[in-house]
């Protein structure tokens, strides 16, 4: 074992927890230790929850009175002042989309990160519940055989060696042996209990890590749905997508907040078993196992001695003693007492059995073992762990900023929509300009030769009680029509007519060719008018 494991030294970020107020719900400071038993203890983890949920009631009502001053608030919608709030709307938007990507990512980690320290919890307490397994299995087994196995070959040799007091003497110095093999292994701790407890821990830490794991997962992608929905919805500009997004945003924002009080309570609560880890523990198993055989495990020093080394010690001088005992039987009784070679030989077997569980028994029982499964799951809650809720917080706060900037753009959004519409619906229906005219104008030509806004006729309103013979609107003959195609470069495309002999440009042209065409309109107008009076 390395020198750098010998001692747990625990991460600075659960001082700085560690450090956090202790307060009940009394509003009464308690002690930081971690004492998860005590009512008082948790109140204080509750009170930090309810800091959260203050904060999601201020965030709430800074948006309310947001939202009630925007609908409260009468602005112009002259173009001036459109185009601020449209660029308003789309940082607001970017910059919401930004954070939250910023969130995902971070949350993520932090989900990772936490998942891989709990998992070194479990794997080191299953690992530790089979080393105290083993243990249990071996002391277990070891008694047996030396009660019943040992009893019924000494009994029956016992029989055989009626006659020669000295071989039962050997024979009850034996059982005395093996009685005090068995006295020393009923001096070992009962793991039962620790093994039990341990087991449960895991399966329990595992069940609820998973249903954790599994929570931030799905929340984590809810909210890049709900910000990836609201950016469409702002670009398709769709008032039922915005709706949608403004309840799901408030909802996100309500678990961002419930979030960020739970891992907050957690983060402090573990940097409190962090800090001391050994207290707690020694507490946990008072009246279980020894102080003093908990000590060596957690610290597993040099210069501490094992509480298991002189029950450890007879145990192999009783082997020891008794294997001579055997020996010494299988060659002098034997030629005397031939049938006594099987029980002898079945001794021998047992013993060599129980000193094979000797080895492995004081393997399992040095600390270096258990040690390191100590560290490794102190490593894996208080570093990955504990970091890992730390970064899910940041995820937190951050998607919690980041949905309230949504919540602030939809409704200028909305507005802007609603803006758009109304100026939509004010433009003139008979402009010849305006796209739904042309719409009309094209399922109505009769109606729209009749009223259209720059026809040559209209323009002569003025002189139409003098009766002269007015050209043509936009019934042009073919040969005209084809002369001015060839004339304009051969292509016939109505497009290509010049405007004279036209009832209206086309609606392709822009307003500057408009304008050019009324004024060549207007002249031709005054010239005919004064050639009519002449």
């Amino acid at each position: 074992m390395s020198s750098a494991r010998v001692d747990y030294i625990a991460p600075w970020w659960t001082y700085w927890l560690h450090n956090f107020p202790h307060i009940n719900l009394r509003f009464q400071p308690i002690d930081n230790s971690f004492q998860p038993e005590e009512e008082n203890y948790q109140q204080s983890l509750i009170f930090l929850g309810c800091v959260a949920a203050a904060g999601l009631g201020l965030n709430l009502l800074c948006l309310a009175i947001y939202l009630s001053c925007m609908c409260c608030c009468h602005k112009d919608e002259e173009e001036e002042s459109k185009k601020p709030n449209s660029c308003c709307v789309t940082w607001s938007a970017v910059a919401a989309g930004l954070i939250t990507c910023i969130a995902v990512g971070v949350g993520f980690y932090g989900n990772s990160e936490t998942n891989d320290g709990v998992y070194q919890l479990t794997y080191s307490l299953y690992n530790a519940n089979h080393t105290l397994g083993g243990v249990d299995s071996l002391v277990t087994g070891t008694m047996g055989s030396m009660r019943s196995g040992l009893h019924q070959h000494l009994a029956r040799l016992d029989e055989i060696f009626a006659t020669r007091g000295d071989y039962v003497q050997t024979l009850q110095f034996m059982q005395q042996m093996a009685d005090n093999v068995i006295k020393q292994l009923l001096g070992l701790p009962d793991w039962v209990e620790a093994k039990v407890d341990l087991a449960s821990v895991a399966d329990e830490t595992a069940t609820i890590e998973y249903y954790r794991w599994l929570t931030y997962l799905l929340l984590l992608i809810l909210d890049l749905i709900i910000c990836l929905l609201a950016c469409l919805g702002l670009a398709k500009q769709s008032r039922w997508l915005l709706t949608t997004m403004m309840v799901s945003g408030v909802l996100t924002l309500v678990l961002s907040w419930t979030s960020l009080g739970a891992g907050l309570a957690t983060a402090v609560g573990t940097s409190d078993f962090c800090v001391s880890p050994d207290k707690y523990i020694m507490s946990q198993t008072k009246g279980i196992i020894g102080a003093d055989i908990v000590h060596y495990y957690l610290y597993c020093n040099q210069t501490l001695s094992n509480p298991f080394q002189q029950p450890l010690t007879i145990f192999q001088r009783s082997l020891t003693t008794m294997q001579i005992q055997i020996q010494s039987l299988l060659q002098f009784a034997v030629p005397l007492f031939p049938s006594a070679e099987r029980d002898l030989l079945g001794i021998q077997r047992l013993l060599n059995s129980s000193e094979a569980s000797l080895h492995q028994l004081t393997a399992l029982l040095d600390c270096r073992g258990l040690n390191k499964e100590y560290l490794d799951a102190m490593v894996g809650v208080c570093y990955d762990g504990v970091e890992g809720v730390l970064y899910l917080c940041l995820f937190s706060i951050l998607a919690a900023c980041s949905f309230t900037v949504m919540l602030c753009a939809i409704p200028r959004a909305w507005r802007q929509i609603a803006s758009r519409d109304r100026d939509y619906d004010d433009i003139d229906e008979e402009d010849p300009f305006n796209p739904r005219a042309r719409r009309v104008v094209s399922q109505n030509p009769n109606q729209a030769n009749m009223h259209s806004f720059c026809s040559y006729s209209s323009s002569m309103g003025s002189q139409s009680s003098l009766h002269p013979p007015a050209p043509a609107v936009s019934n042009a003959p073919m040969s005209e029509y084809m002369n001015h195609t060839a004339l304009f470069g051969g292509n016939p495309r109505y497009e290509n007519v010049p405007l004279i002999g036209r009832g209206s440009p086309p609606p392709s042209y822009s307003p500057s060719m408009r304008a050019t065409y009324l004024s060549m309109t207007e002249e031709q107008s005054r010239q005919f008018g004064s050639d009519f009076q002449a």
